[in-house]
């Protein structure tokens, strides 16, 4: 810090040294004393409308709010003498004037902000004996529950749909009693990230739909894990009773999600136990029909032991099982793992040409940000809003690719991937301080191998790339992408591997095919030869499969995942898994064992242990991978490719855990409705 911005204050006659640019809040904070407040939020903009954080500032006569107060040297601020009490029981009698006395039936009782804050700053009765006033609830849709009676007004869902989701559809009307808060015209809020709102709320206005009367907070048996429905990885923590999962909120980590989650990892739990695969089955005719274990192993090892097996790995598939696969298919021979079912082109022992390079941290310190076939709005929400507040600071966000509907404005350069190369852009770029490029999915994987290294060149020659930065990020929408291929569950194939795979099983080279949670098994070009699904949900990879083989999803098992950053991070076993199911690691051992082959798995513990001694870079949890490689390419500049395929059409029905979702399916529902409504009044 700078010695410069230093002042000293007193905080009830202690000295301390702070930064003059903090309020006054911050500061007694710093210094160890618990401001109360309502509307004050560390990551939205100052209101100063509760008027609950108030102090008593040395020679100012009236109390002050401490949220929106500067500091200047040499201040005295008291926050425990009794006039700063009396007053903050005087604005705690005025909440409390018009909130009805719901705390037995509220879903936010035991974790509420107002009866915490009226236990320790109020008092035991109020001098009012008006009649409360009712305000009518609020339709914000199938995620947010509203009781707008319980309202106080700290307008923090407001701040929150402008300055976070990026959608101001969340606003007050009237003024005094008459105040409400409401979305305009009554809709559901347009934002992937809207249900952060519950958690905002500091009494029970808005509240979780689908949680709705479902428990008590103390009830609940809390679980770490991440968000594995998209590529960043948030944090996030799931509350459950017995076996059944009840809620799931986000933990902090300001390095990745800050304290935001996506409407999908928070709602989409419904579906954890809709359409499960809970036994084996076995395809007769054109049906597939139950059976049990030992029949389904028995047919599966006959299979192998005459076949040339090739596997899949899905989207939402852990480290540790990707890595039994990869071990447990080295005994058929090399390159019989595939991770990239999409074509996704990367650039062989070339990490950095399909990892999010720049980190998630840094993106709103970016000056000039350039999209290039990536729809972060509906492929990583967390991501988007950190983009958002780059543009919130006044910088300019480019897009080439489609030209989609973002929450802020783009400069739209067409579809022509060498529109990289115009001569204003690259000026800007010069001009700019930490100016970053984001490849999604939509063109990586039609991009060329030279056309990934023409990219490269170009940020090379424009210092995005240096010895001390690498800002050309790839951002991928599937949890397992990075991971995967950093283990090596890829061919060594640098273009159009799913091309390459159709040439291999038509010309007899593979003959059957094992997918572990990859829909892709479904792909015509398999229709032909026998498909054994590893899955914990009946979709269309377990319906085209000729055996299906019941595995946990992730709440069920303890299991790690890589980020786009490259940043490891675990996910741990909530319950039980579902009927029959087993970990993946533990069918392939048994496998092992019919067919004579060596594994030496005898636990989850004996599978990571081998993962992280195989595993070719410095591997640390909650930290980005240090690659440490040089990589040169020639200054070659020709892109040859532009076209774009944008990989999630449908961000609420992106995954096979989603799409049996009837929360998710009702927000479907919902925003089509919208849709429709705003073509009819166009």
């Amino acid at each position: 810090m700078n010695d410069e911005n230093l002042i000293t204050i007193k905080v009830n006659q202690k000295e301390v040294e702070v930064n003059k640019n903090l309020t006054v809040m911050q500061a007694c904070e710093i210094a160890g004393e618990e401001i109360p407040r309502f509307c004050y939020h560390d990551k939205l903009s100052i209101a100063g409308n509760c008027r609950m954080c108030l102090v008593e500032v040395e020679k100012v006569p009236k109390l002050m709010s401490s949220c929106d107060m500067p500091l200047m040297e040499g201040m005295s601020i008291i926050t425990n003498s009794e006039k700063v009490k009396s007053g903050r029981k005087g604005v705690m009698e005025f909440l409390l004037i018009n909130h009805p006395l719901d705390c037995p039936i509220c879903d936010q009782g035991g974790e509420c902000d107002l009866q915490d804050q009226a236990m320790y700053y109020g008092f035991d009765k109020s001098r009012f004996s008006e009649n409360k006033r009712a305000v009518e609830n609020k339709n914000m849709g199938p995620l947010v529950n509203t009781i707008m009676t319980r309202c106080i007004h700290c307008t923090r869902c407001v701040r929150f749909a402008s300055e976070v989701a990026g959608v101001p559809e969340i606003g007050m009307l009237g003024r005094g009693e008459n105040a409400e808060i409401t979305t305009y015209l009554e809709k559901s809020i347009t934002s992937e990230l809207s249900g952060n709102v519950i958690d905002l709320c500091p009494v029970g206005a808005l509240t979780s739909k689908p949680y709705k009367f479902k428990a008590r907070p103390w009830e609940l048996k809390r679980t770490d894990s991440i968000d594995i429905f998209d590529g960043v990885g948030s944090n996030i923590r799931i509350d459950s009773r017995a076996e059944e999962i009840l809620r799931i909120t986000p933990r902090v980590n300001e390095d990745i999600n800050e304290e935001w989650i996506t409407d999908k990892v928070r709602f989409n739990y419904d579906a954890y136990y809709n359409q499960r695969i809970d036994k084996p089955y076995i395809k007769k005719g054109s049906k597939l029909l139950a059976s049990n274990w030992d029949e389904s192993l028995d047919i599966l090892k006959n299979k192998l032991k005459k076949s040339s097996p090739f596997a899949l790995v899905g989207p939402q598939t852990d480290l540790e099982t990707g890595y039994a696969v990869s071990k447990f298919m080295s005994n058929f021979g090399s390159d019989r793992v595939e991770v990239r079912t999409d074509n996704q082109t990367i650039l062989n022992n070339n990490p950095f040409s399909y990892i999010f390079n720049s980190s998630i941290l840094n993106v709103e310190e970016s000056d000039l940000i350039i999209l290039i076939g990536v729809n972060p709005k509906i492929e990583a929400p967390i991501i988007n809003y950190k983009i958002l507040k780059s543009y919130n600071k006044g910088n300019d966000i480019y897009n080439i690719g489609d030209n989609i509907n973002l929450n802020y404005p783009t400069n739209y350069l067409g579809k022509d991937i060498n529109s990289l190369q115009d001569q204003k852009l690259i000026e800007k770029i010069k001009k700019s301080k930490y100016p970053i490029i984001i490849v999604g999915s939509a063109y990586s994987t039609h991009a060329t191998p030279e056309d990934l290294k023409s990219l490269f060149v170009f940020s090379k020659n424009y210092n995005l790339i240096t010895e001390s930065k690498n800002n050309l990020n790839f951002l991928t929408p599937y949890a397992s992408r990075v991971g995967q291929l950093l283990i090596g569950n890829t061919q060594s194939q640098e273009f159009e591997p799913m091309n390459f795979l159709e040439s291999k099983f038509k010309d007899g080279s593979y003959d059957l095919l094992l997918s572990f949670n990859s829909e892709e098994i479904s792909n015509p070009i398999f229709k032909d030869i026998f498909k054994v699904y590893f899955g914990h949900h009946g979709d269309l990879g377990a319906m085209s499969a000729d055996l299906v083989l019941p595995t946990p999803l992730y709440t069920e098992k303890n299991s790690t995942f890589i980020n786009t950053e490259g940043r490891p991070q675990e996910a741990f076993k909530c319950h039980n898994t579902i009927g029959q199911a087993k970990e993946e690691w533990t069918i392939l051992k048994k496998l092992s064992e019919l067919m004579d082959y060596r594994n030496d798995f005898n636990s989850f513990n004996d599978v990571r242990s081998g993962l992280l001694k195989d595993f070719k870079f410095n591997f640390e949890f909650n930290s980005i991978i240090d690659f440490n490689l040089v990589i040169n390419f020639d200054d070659t500049i020709k892109f040859k490719s532009s076209t774009f395929n944008y990989p999630i059409n449908n961000f609420y029905f992106s995954d096979v855990v989603s799409k049996n979702s009837k929360i998710m399916a009702k927000c479907v529902e919902e925003n089509t409705n919208i849709k429709q409504e705003k073509v009819v009044n166009r």
